[in-house]
């Protein structure tokens, strides 16, 4: 899934660039092996051009309680390098955004993957627990223990949750106020999807029209929330995610149900207006549309809506 055997290694801040590298992939090799129809979306793309694929962004789902939320995994990385791009707020969802920029490390002209490629932005949620219910915060806080949310990104590579896993009857009550508060108590910190860098394939999957229109004909289903191809305000963001496959799940009151896993995204970014006569091939990363849509990410987000009725 990739070689840190890498031509350049730039340290920084809080450790080795080697180890940030490694630590996101772990982060992927759980998810891939966590969700299967990602994972061959994941394949089908790998094999279109020899591996040489990049992550626009990374991104996961936390609880504001106790100190599980965005702190507990941004802290890590921040230590690392990365930096607050920006905030999005979600009323409705009660939910807040902050995304993360990578730091400025070497790649080279060729680089690709997590080895030796850009590194991923991060995008990471959560839930205001305190604007839910008191049930709802009862729920989540009877699993939630203080000091945990320490464990984030041990939790993240290996996919195992910090606390109990809850029962179904908390779950099921919970998801009737807040799906995604009750995705999040079933999976913990696993990475809820990663995004395709479009803009940097080389071959075919260069045209997100190219991408849906070739899913499509392989039979995998994509989230039509807000139009399958979801296009920022400024015409220069382009989004297209699958709808998360449904997983079964064993609680832990002894009942098994299947519920919504993690989806893959595929995001391109246009270059902008002031450097469109910049040469093709001289074309970096900030040249490009940067940060998020507040409509494109909600829609985004259904991805795992839950399609069963409790």
């Amino acid at each position: 899934m990739g070689s840190f055997d890498l031509p350049h290694s730039s340290s920084f801040k809080g450790g080795s660039e080697i180890f940030l590298r490694n630590v996101f992939e772990n982060i992927l090799k759980t998810y891939l092996k966590k969700n299967p129809t990602a994972k061959t979306i994941w394949e089908l793309v790998q094999s279109l051009d020899n591996e040489k694929i990049c992550y626009d962004h990374f991104t996961f789902r936390t609880l504001n309680v106790d100190g599980y939320g965005i702190d507990s995994l941004s802290s890590f990385f921040m230590a690392y390098g990365y930096k607050i791009g920006g905030g999005l707020d979600f009323p409705k969802k009660k939910l807040r955004v902050l995304w993360f920029s990578p730091p400025d490390v070497h790649v080279p002209n060729d680089g690709h993957g997590l080895g030796n490629g850009p590194l991923p932005r991060l995008v990471i949620a959560e839930v205001l627990v305190d604007e839910l219910s008191l049930e709802s915060q009862g729920i989540i806080r009877k699993y939630l223990k203080p000091e945990g949310g320490k464990q984030a990104v041990l939790s993240s590579t290996l996919g195992s949750l910090i606390w109990e896993k809850p029962t179904w009857t908390d779950f099921k009550q919970l998801a009737k106020e807040s799906e995604f508060a009750a995705w999040t108590l079933i999976h913990g910190y696993t990475m809820n999807h990663l995004a395709f860098a479009v803009h940097r394939f080389k071959h075919r999957f260069s045209d997100i029209k190219f991408v849906k229109q070739h899913l499509e004909e392989k039979g995998f289903k994509l989230n039509s929330d807000g139009e399958i191809l979801k296009v920022s305000q400024d015409g220069l963001l382009f989004q297209v995610s699958s709808i998360s496959e449904r997983l079964p799940v064993t609680f832990a009151d002894g009942v098994t149900e299947t519920i919504p896993a993690s989806y893959i995204e595929f995001t391109q970014r246009q270059v902008l207006p002031e450097f469109k006569d910049v040469p093709l091939d001289e074309i970096k990363e900030f040249h490009r549309r940067e940060a998020f849509e507040l409509d494109n990410a909600n829609h985004v987000m259904e991805s795992t809506r839950f399609t069963t009725k409790f």
